[in-house]
């Protein structure tokens, strides 16, 4: 009865790549979510605020795509 259990170093690369782009994006979204709403009789106010929700939202799925693949990473068995 020999357990396979070693961590799956490309997919936990894959994962923390993952979790990079996240972090970036959890800057950029509130960020200019604070701009937009700060500017909101420019004209680019309404795209503006478009773009910055859509990133938070993407921040947010980035953040649970990366936790999932680490822990596949570690608890995943072949």
């Amino acid at each position: 009865m020999e357990k396979n259990n070693k961590t799956d170093k490309e997919l936990l690369g894959k994962g923390l790549k993952r979790m990079g782009i996240c972090l970036v994006l959890m800057f950029m979204g509130p960020t200019l979510l604070h701009l937009s709403l700060d500017n909101d009789d420019k004209p680019l106010y309404i795209p503006l605020l478009i773009v910055a929700i859509i990133l938070c939202i993407a921040a947010i799925v980035m953040l649970y795509i990366g936790l999932n693949t680490i822990l596949n990473s570690i608890f995943k068995k072949k």
